[in-house]
């Protein structure tokens, strides 16, 4: 056999069998462009196998990817975990004649699918990963995910034991928003970081149900003041950004600086600067922490704007209810004094 000659003849080489066998191992190899493995191959890797060899030093040998060979082992591996290259090889062959055919959706799979998505709530790249483990005869994922999808429009319940019930959440389409000449919170002054002035504020969006809705939030940091405004055109950046301007205008003198998360609702950023005459500074994306004053005080709205809510149903004096309520709300960190309070004695 190939590699018992390779072993054989590693023996009347000078030096340890593993040393020699490597060396002919080089010289017997065929170059690998793909992780498909040939018969040849398959028993240099039994060979080397008895030599002890490691996985990485055999897909060197063969030049190819040593993910390729663990996959091979323990595919190909007999039932008592010895890796033969004559089962494989037959394993292989097998394999590529059970494929060469279009598989068809027969009864059999279609119990299989059922019984696997039903009793156990398996997925459909699951279930064809097991097969394929176990050479069970299966179809693709995708056509698993039409099989549910046709059973659901005819009254069945298959879709009800998968985890994402087919729902698969929706790229948005169109034209991608770039945020131009954004300024890191890293360039943020440290006496903004510490609190230490009036007239800094964090800024935010919260969205209504099905992503429709937008009420903003303006949230001064050292007091804790809160404005807020249900937007007409939703998240376009250009009538937020008036919004802001307008919320703030009469607070203009005052307002030092603003920081935002990174939507795309406030791509309008530098507008905002230019008419307040203040610096806007982004966030780290996912870092809400360095906002937290903000979505602390959204937490606080969400006691009476319930997240997931249609928006349609609170009105503009609702909204300024709201607002009221808040600032009123005596906090700790201002010695149980109002928001309101601190930030009108704070204007003076």
């Amino acid at each position: 056999m190939y590699n018992q000659r390779l072993i054989n003849v590693a023996k009347q080489k000078k030096g340890s069998p593993k040393t020699s066998l490597v060396r002919l191992t080089h010289y017997f190899c065929f170059a690998m462009k793909n992780k498909q493995l040939t018969s040849p191959q398959r028993y240099q890797i039994e060979a080397l196998l008895q030599t002890d060899t490691s996985v990485k030093l055999i897909a060197s040998l063969l030049e190819t990817d040593k993910s390729t060979i663990y996959r091979e082992i323990n595919r190909n591996k007999s039932p008592r975990g010895v890796y033969k290259a004559k089962l494989a090889q037959t394993y292989c062959q097998e394999q590529k004649e059970r494929f060469q055919e279009p598989r068809k959706l027969t009864n059999s799979i279609k119990k299989c699918i059922r019984d696997k998505i039903t009793n156990e709530q398996w997925s459909p790249q699951q279930i064809v990963g097991y097969c394929q483990l176990n050479r069970i005869q299966i179809v693709s994922h995708e056509r698993i995910y039409q099989l549910v999808r046709q059973d659901k429009k005819e009254g069945g319940i298959l879709w009800q034991h998968m985890r994402h019930k087919l729902k698969h959440r929706k790229r948005p389409v169109g034209v991608k928003i770039t945020i131009k000449n954004k300024v890191s919170i890293d360039l943020r002054p440290e006496i903004v970081n510490n609190k230490e002035r009036y007239g800094d504020w964090e800024i935010d969006t919260i969205i209504g149900e099905n992503q429709k809705g937008t009420i903003l939030t303006l949230t001064e940091r050292k007091t804790g003041f809160l404005l807020m405004e249900k937007m007409k055109y939703g998240k376009q950046a250009e009538p937020l950004a008036k919004a802001v301007v307008r919320m703030l205008f009469a607070y203009k003198n005052t307002v030092h600086t603003i920081t935002s998360d990174n939507g795309t609702e406030f791509a309008e950023h530098e507008y905002i600067a230019r008419k307040l005459k203040a610096s806007f500074y982004f966030a780290h994306p996912y870092s809400s922490w360095e906002r937290g004053l903000n979505e602390y005080t959204n937490g606080l709205i969400r006691q009476y704007v319930i997240k997931g809510s249609n928006f349609d149903i609170y009105d503009d004096e609702f909204i300024r209810l709201i607002q009221n309520k808040i600032n009123r709300r005596p906090r700790e960190k201002l010695n149980f004094q109002t928001p309101s309070k601190i930030f009108y004695a704070s204007l003076n």
